[in-house]
């Protein structure tokens, strides 16, 4: 007598939703699991999606944003519906405002769930944010409308809201669209847009008649590093790049390093006294420019970006060209070859055996000249750093978070390439920097990831250093302590009794990390910070957290600056 197999089960709308992502080259996704994605993010694991598991989502949404700047791809942050997707919503916003491609899978509740407590307008809260909203609408649709998310994360560089109701997920998938097996859903490719001849040939007319040129490149420059570099070797240009861009140029002898606020003063003078500005794929905000102070009056600036809309939108500029950095910079330098084809005698210019001795005497932060406001008690933080960046490997990630301290990490901490910076400011939390670098640590996992924070941002987010000490992630986590709300200390103008409640007592943060499984020491002399960089120095391959109760700086720099946009 034979018995008959049991029929296979229709493949559900959930299921099919997350083999889709995976089938279009998802590598991995960070998440809080429920009852409402359950489903979707199981199915994205077993299509060869790597999975960390989050202890909040607020902290999964920026680790997916900073794995997904790191590694170019875009990445899943998975939410439960309503409540999940709520605490995601500072991640979501982060990611939204840098354009990052970056696919928020989250459930909703059923169209006749109306009293239900997980009820919310979840399109209407992406759409809030700055996120596209998009949902799964029905079984059918399922695999359309999740490659339809999917494509303008990629094409728009935007951060989707995917939606997916939980009465649709359980549904039976009737469609049969499954790729062969070895195969891969063919993924949409962003097409490089090529600047109009006019263009290139006026921007290089400005680069030939220009005797102090600088290429500046932002976060829209990232992937032309090599191109960007060739042109200004042939119009004698120096480079330099905004924050998101830092690394870019490492190699380049002739790199005044980031532009703005973390700038030494001999970097800000040399981009103010140029004669012209070309900007790749960079915003000139007010804090790659310093509000503007570092454009000379008669400075010429030509902005190159992707999107008209970018053009000038934070600062008159002399011309725009539409067109792709990598595209443009090869453009225009063919341009320049034809009209000459020697190379330009770029020695009248500013690539000089001068320039170059004065760019490795004064470029970088650390040559400046400061008066060491250690005690007995407290580090300077310019020490602190100093030491630190000299002790730690070379084949590094930095992410920085946000606060008064910030801008030592930033400055002074130097990074191999600009894959290893990531900085998650456009929407200026606090508390973003240990989720920043959980997702440094899982896309570069070959690197010594650093953390540089403060001591409101790191207890903000300590949930998540279980996570770093979980994955087992070889990490040094630099606490900037100063037992305040720094910024709101130095740069507020009130009196002693009201900044009361932006002062704390002295919270031991060794013994907090030790107690979630990571390694802690703390810093208050220069003894200690040597003992520090000496254990730095035997290789870390864990977490480590380094408590540093720093002096007062009387009100960082970069800050300074800031709050002239406020």
């Amino acid at each position: 007598m034979s018995v008959n197999a049991p029929s296979p089960q229709p493949e559900t709308v959930a299921v099919a939703v997350g083999r889709t992502l995976a089938e279009l080259g998802v590598e991995h996704v960070f998440g809080v699991v429920g009852s409402g994605n359950f489903a979707m993010t199981n199915a994205l694991r077993r299509g060869g999606a790597g999975w960390t598991a989050a202890r909040h989502e607020g902290g999964a949404a920026t680790m997916a944003d900073a794995y997904a700047r790191t590694t170019g791809t875009v990445t899943v942050v998975t939410t439960h519906q309503g409540c999940g997707l709520t605490n995601a919503v500072t991640g979501i916003a982060e990611a939204a405002k840098s354009r990052t491609p970056m696919i928020v899978l989250t459930a909703d509740t059923g169209v006749a769930a109306t009293l239900s407590n997980f009820r919310i307008d979840q399109d209407g809260l992406a759409d809030s944010v700055g996120a596209v909203a998009e949902r799964v609408h029905s079984a059918a649709s399922a695999v359309a409308d999740t490659e339809r998310a999917f494509r303008t994360a990629v094409l728009a560089r935007r951060t989707v809201v995917l939606s997916v109701p939980i009465d649709i997920q359980g549904q039976p998938y009737p469609g049969a669209d499954s790729p062969a097996a070895g195969s891969t859903r063919r993924r949409p490719t962003a097409q490089s847009l090529r600047p109009s001849a006019e263009s290139v040939s006026a921007l290089a007319d400005a680069l030939s008649r220009a005797q102090r040129p600088v290429i500046l490149a932002g976060r829209g420059g990232r992937n032309a590093g090599p191109e960007l570099l060739a042109l200004a070797q042939v119009t004698g240009a120096l480079t330099a790049t905004s924050a998101a861009a830092h690394g870019l140029f490492h190699a380049d002898a002739f790199c005044l390093g980031i532009s703005g606020g973390f700038s030494s003063d001999f970097a800000a003078e040399t981009i103010r006294n140029a004669d012209l500005i070309v900007a790749f794929g960079c915003a000139l905000n007010m804090w790659t420019m310093r509000h503007g102070s570092l454009i000379g009056e008669d400075t010429t600036v030509i902005q190159v970006d992707t999107e008209q809309t970018a053009l000038g939108a934070h600062r008159p500029i002399s011309a725009g060209v539409l067109g792709d950095a990598a595209e443009t910079a090869t453009a225009v330098r063919t341009e320049l070859l034809s009209r000459s084809p020697a190379p330009l005698n770029v020695e009248l210019k500013l690539r000089t055996t001068h320039m170059q001795d004065l760019i490795a005497e004064r470029a970088r932060k650390d040559t400046e000249p400061f008066e060491d406001l250690s005690t007995g008690e407290r580090i300077d933080p310019r020490v602190l750093s100093i030491e630190l960046d000299r002790a730690l490997p070379a084949q590094r990630s930095v992410a920085i978070d946000s606060g008064n301290f910030m801008g030592y990490p930033a400055a002074y901490f130097q990074v191999p390439d600009e894959r290893g910076f990531c900085m998650t400011q456009s929407f200026q939390s606090i508390g973003l920097g240990l989720h920043t670098a959980i997702g440094l640590a899982t896309a570069a996992p070959d690197r010594l990831t650093v953390l540089g924070t403060g001591d409101g941002g790191f207890l903000m987010s300590i949930a998540e250093l279980d996570t770093a000490v979980r994955q087992q992630l070889p990490m040094v986590v630099v606490v900037y302590n100063d037992d305040a709300y720094g910024a709101e200390v130095h740069h507020f103008d009130a009196a002693e009794d009201e900044l009361e409640i932006v002062r704390f007592p002295e919270t031991d943060i060794a013994s907090v990390a030790r107690g979630f499984g990571a390694e802690g020491l703390t810093i208050r002399t220069a003894e200690d910070l040597t003992a520090a960089c000496t254990r730095i120095s035997q290789g870390v391959d864990s977490v480590l957290v380094i408590d540093a109760k720093i002096a007062s700086d009387g009100g960082s720099w970069w800050l300074a600056e800031a709050f002239k946009g406020h």
